[in-house]
């Protein structure tokens, strides 16, 4: 399950939003082995596509020593999907490289429910899961759906 503050959540849906049509990417770090995002990075698109995301690959390995500096590590890779629903493409699961994150997708297009979604991929393999949302005034709030 992923937990998640929904400020976090805010941000990535504002990116979205401006960012599309082109599919928007980011990741959130948080502390090494807390499985806790904490800190939302946006990152460039360059494939600055409709339908994929792809890393700058120097803003990506920048970032990455930073968050190896800080101690911290990808707990989720985030993007959005502008023309279809929140599942992982065939090139989200190919380009999955982070086994110990949480990929989280982001709806756009208002011809699908504009629920995101959370999965794990590993060599492959696609596991949804849910997403608990840590409220601002509350300690937790439910939410998701479990395919």
């Amino acid at each position: 399950m992923l937990t998640i503050h929904i400020e976090l959540i805010e941000a990535m849906l504002a990116q979205a939003n401006q960012d599309h049509p082109i599919e928007t990417c980011g990741v959130i770090a948080g502390i090494e082995g807390s499985d806790i995002p904490s800190r939302l990075i946006p990152m460039r698109n360059v494939a600055n596509s409709q339908t994929f995301f792809q890393f700058d690959p120097q803003q990506q390995l920048q970032v990455w020593k930073e968050m190896a500096a800080r101690g911290e590590e990808p707990v989720v890779i985030y993007h959005s999907h502008t023309s279809s629903s929140a599942y992982p493409s065939r090139t989200d699961i190919e380009y999955a490289s982070e086994p110990q994150s949480h990929y989280v997708i982001i709806p756009t297009d208002p011809s699908y429910k504009r629920e995101i979604r959370s999965f794990r991929i590993l060599h492959g393999m696609i596991v949804e899961e849910r997403i608990r949302i840590l409220d601002k005034h509350k300690s937790t709030a439910g939410l998701s759906k479990v395919a």
